[in-house]
């Protein structure tokens, strides 16, 4: 498998993409890619009811350098990119930034998979449908990971 270089442009979220300000998905950058659609899966392992709490599910990305900041909390998107999304572990479709109690530090990882076709799932599909419809269609991996405490 092919390795992505895949990053943020920053280490700690600024709040523009947490709940304390617009709870915004961020951009991410891609390098490396050679692929027909991508997918991105974020997991915060630092959150207590669980190991891999999943705020953002995305697939059906064009394969292109960058995610684009600003994707709208809805299923099916067209602007500014066209995309999937699911339903997180929040409840919710599309991205839901980290809002972690006071003193403590959540962590996202951006999980970044470049596939060699579109995905035939339905938006508001969980995690695990995500995760069953891209197997056997993983061609690169790459993932970054960027910390908030409040």
């Amino acid at each position: 498998m092919d390795k992505l270089v895949v990053s943020l442009d920053f280490l700690t979220f600024p709040p523009t993409y947490t709940c304390d300000g617009e709870n915004m998905s961020p951009r991410i950058r891609i390098r490396g890619l050679s692929a027909a659609s991508v997918a991105v899966m974020a997991v915060n392992p630092f959150q207590p009811s669980c190991c891999s709490f999943c705020p953002w599910l995305i697939w059906n990305l064009p394969p292109s350098g960058e995610v684009p900041r600003g994707i709208p909390q809805t299923g099916t998107v067209t602007v500014p990119v066209s995309a999937v999304q699911g339903r997180n572990d929040f409840g919710n479709l599309g991205y839901d930034g980290p809002c972690p109690p006071p003193g403590f530090t959540h962590r996202y990882t951006f999980k970044v998979y470049g596939l060699d076709t579109l995905l035939d799932i339905q938006p508001g599909a969980t995690k695990a449908g995500l995760i069953a419809a891209m197997h056997g269609h993983v061609l690169q991996f790459g993932e970054t990971a960027a910390l908030y405490s409040r």
